[in-house]
């Protein structure tokens, strides 16, 4: 989902309810400097995909992990049983980046990315389009909701595949 729609709030909760790991790939890229440049006009570093990849490859062929990031084409296909979008009404998404200190380009481009559905569009068109669903993200209700119907999906899933 876009900066702002609350993927680390939900990946941090999930993962303290189901004891899955969590990755948050900008915490992960900073930590480890994985970088390839800057983008002056964005006021933030470049990500380098192939060493995010490079990085996360043996974690992920364990399993059991989730994974926070604003994109997701990057990613090989066989990391992933399910992929959630979080969407978030642009009033709201607004104030949550403004109050990020986000302004002009990075603002307007960020809220035109959730108006015209770029990142789940994204995804569809990454994985399987039975295994990305678009989730609401604008309430604490929202989120509840969301972390119900995860874990659900998370409960079935280990039912189904141990």
């Amino acid at each position: 989902g876009t900066p702002g729609v609350g993927k680390t709030t939900l990946g941090k909760e999930l993962a303290s309810r189901t004891g899955l790991s969590y990755v948050n790939v900008g915490d992960l890229a900073k930590e480890g400097e994985l970088y390839e440049g800057f983008d002056e006009e964005y006021n933030c570093p470049i990500l380098d995909e192939d060493r995010v990849v490079d990085e996360l490859e043996a974690r992920m062929s364990e399993g059991g992990v989730i994974v926070d990031y604003h994109g997701c084409d990057f990613f090989p296909e066989r990391w992933f049983h399910i992929v959630f979008v979080l969407r978030t009404d642009n009033s709201c998404l607004y104030d949550r980046l403004q109050s990020r200190g986000y302004v002009g380009k990075k603002l307007q481009d960020n809220i035109q990315c959730e108006i015209f559905q770029t990142l789940y569009e994204e995804a569809v068109l990454s994985y399987k389009k039975e295994i990305v669903h678009q989730l609401p993200s604008n309430t604490p209700e929202d989120l509840e909701r969301n972390l119900d119907q995860i874990m659900q999906w998370v409960e079935q899933w280990m039912k189904d595949n141990n």
